[in-house]
């Protein structure tokens, strides 16, 4: 009696621990089956890569005119404003250069002027020769009309025609002198210096003298930092040969290499986060700016050649462009520090997808 009572108590507990057990079996593998699911149908949204690295125009300060260092304002790493002076360069051959041309551009205003001056008093000497020729012509006229009448020997007509002869040289000679004069004047003797060709050859010498002497004072073009540099004072710079290098601050984007595969559903405008290795647990909000028209091995100096019979095919890198939103109290960045780039593309994976959180790949995220 004593055993069958024992047995039947252990008998009770066995039935509920095998309905747990019948639970557990249809439970687990449903969780995990749901985790996958949801893994699949939102796994597709975003994408990320850690071959990343924060970019800067990089600017190479170089002369616009030839000559010696006189002077260096900045150092190495020395954060710099836009127009801040760099170095100067030796500015008195330029400046004897600007009083040299400033005097040819006097002297040719005098030219023009004596000129002028020259075409009137022609152009005087030309109306008084005329009138004389005339009269001179008017004079032969008569005598010749005497001597038909034989009232007037023939010395008298030869002088006549002599005075014809005399005056008609006279004039082509003024003539000829108002012809200079006018050429000299660009065929514009009431037109002012400043409309006349030489006048504007010597202005515009003298023009570029002045340039050439205020770039010899070379000036930040941007807000930026100086990099590694060893210009000294005494060294000869030709024109455009590099002096300093000068990475700009207000232009910081990062540039992400994306697997060709990872691209499917990136598209300009989407929104992504960036992480610097630099700086641990703080992120960065940006954009996608631009997508690179070829892989870099298309940029590359020697690129790959797949005709052989060695082809072996390997994923491309494409590179991506991301634009940095400014962000109040953010570290300091700086050109080349690595970082972890995640796009968010918003795609679907599965036509039911938008069960699990999923959006319309067709609408990018920015415009949501």
């Amino acid at each position: 009696m004593t055993a069958k009572t024992e047995t039947s108590a252990n008998a009770a507990p066995a039935a509920p621990r095998k309905r747990s057990n019948t639970l557990l079996w249809i439970a687990g593998p449903a969780l995990v089956l749901g985790v996958a699911g949801w893994l699949y149908f939102t796994g597709g949204r975003f994408v990320g890569t850690d071959n990343a690295y924060v970019q800067a125009d990089q600017i190479t300060i170089s002369p616009q005119i030839g000559g010696r260092v006189v002077e260096v304002l900045v150092r190495e790493n020395q954060p710099v404003k836009a127009g801040e002076l760099l170095f100067r360069i030796d500015q008195e051959p330029l400046q004897i250069a600007v009083a040299r041309l400033e005097a040819q551009a006097d002297s040719v205003r005098s030219l023009l002027d004596g000129a002028r001056n020259g075409y009137r008093g022609a152009e005087a000497d030309l109306r008084s020769a005329q009138a004389d020729m005339e009269h001179a012509q008017q004079q032969y006229t008569r005598v010749q009309d005497l001597r038909k009448r034989g009232l007037v020997a023939q010395q008298a007509l030869d002088d006549a025609a002599n005075t014809v002869a005399s005056t008609r040289g006279k004039r082509d000679s003024n003539s000829a002198a108002v012809a200079k004069a006018q050429s000299t004047l660009g065929g514009l003797p009431s037109a002012s210096n400043e409309s006349l060709p030489g006048y504007k050859l010597a202005m515009a010498q003298l023009a570029q003298a002045k340039l050439d002497l205020s770039h010899a004072e070379v000036r930040a073009p941007v807000d930026g930092v100086i990099g590694k540099t060893d210009l000294q004072v005494g060294e000869f710079l030709s024109v455009g040969q590099p002096a300093m290098p000068l990475v700009a601050t207000a232009t910081l984007w990062v540039e992400a290499n994306f697997k060709e595969t990872d691209l499917t559903n990136v598209s300009v405008g989407q929104s992504a986060e960036i992480a610097i290795d630099t700086y641990p647990g703080k992120h960065w909000k940006a954009r996608v700016a631009s997508i690179s028209p070829a892989s870099g091995a298309q940029f590359a100096v020697l690129p790959a050649q797949n005709a052989t019979g060695n082809w072996v095919k390997i994923v491309q890198r494409i590179p991506v462009r991301l634009a940095l939103e400014p962000a109040e109290g953010a570290p300091t960045l700086r050109a080349g520090m690595s970082a972890e780039v995640e796009i968010d593309t918003g795609a679907e994976r599965a036509r039911y997808s938008h069960f699990f959180g999923g959006h319309n790949a067709e609408a990018p995220v920015a415009s949501r």
